[in-house]
């Protein structure tokens, strides 16, 4: 069987160990992304999602990829995250949050649907902050809480095609985004680790693991997945 694996932001982070694990699992991997994915066989396509125009750029190039696929696998995973507040929040970083979490993923399966057929599936990673929120994120739990609205409407309208989705929400996981995000502060990581039933940090690979079930159990359609160790209720 002629298996493809479509990720966004497959260059590191849950990406990359996603990516590592379908290309173990004999799928052929598609990375979307600026920076190249370090995988070796993968197929690196150069796209900055946060622009408008970056589907008309590729559609072609995955339209003669994607003409021999037997069975697809399209995983949103990236993502960007912005410290902001509903009060003072800058409108252009905004919009790039916007189109990279929410337009990119439905533009994505505009393009992606066509090709998919009996046992494919559309993978979207959302975050603890897709069901609900904290302070000074304010457009990133925003487009997280639509994620999983356009995972449900995924669901919905391709109800019957044998298309299976799911909505996969981590918890704190050992990535570059999270290092970025705390800038570097071990307080921090270990705080939050702390509100983790393991007292740790959640691994890419862990998630990774969690996205290969989802994309293959077609029973779990139109699923929230708390990828969390238990995290402490608020």
């Amino acid at each position: 069987m002629n298996k493809f694996l479509i990720i966004t932001g497959g260059s590191s982070g849950i990406g990359y160990a996603a990516a590592l694990l379908f290309q173990k699992e004999n799928y052929k991997v598609i990375n979307l992304s600026r920076s190249k994915i370090p995988l070796s066989e993968a197929i690196h396509v150069s796209v900055d999602l946060s622009t408008s125009s970056w589907h008309e750029e590729i559609d072609s190039v995955l339209k003669d990829l994607l003409d021999s696929a037997d069975q697809i696998s399209l995983i949103h995973n990236a993502s960007k995250m912005q410290s902001d507040n509903v009060e003072d929040f800058n409108l252009s970083e905004l919009r790039d949050v916007i189109e990279v979490n929410l337009v990119a993923p439905a533009i994505l399966n505009k393009m992606i649907i066509p090709y998919m057929k009996k046992g494919s599936s559309i993978i979207y990673v959302g975050s603890t902050l897709s069901e609900k929120a904290v302070p000074q994120m304010s457009s990133y739990v925003t487009t997280k809480h639509g994620m999983i609205g356009l995972m449900r409407s995924t669901c919905q309208d391709l109800f019957g095609r044998f298309i299976h989705t799911a909505c996969v929400c981590p918890g704190a996981t050992e990535t570059e985004m999270l290092q970025e995000y705390v800038q570097g502060n071990t307080e921090a990581l270990e705080m939050m680790a702390g509100t983790l039933s393991e007292n740790r940090l959640i691994t890419p690979e862990e998630i990774a693991s969690t996205l290969l079930f989802c994309s293959q159990n077609s029973v779990i359609n139109g699923s929230v997945i708390h990828a969390n160790l238990g995290i402490l209720s608020p």
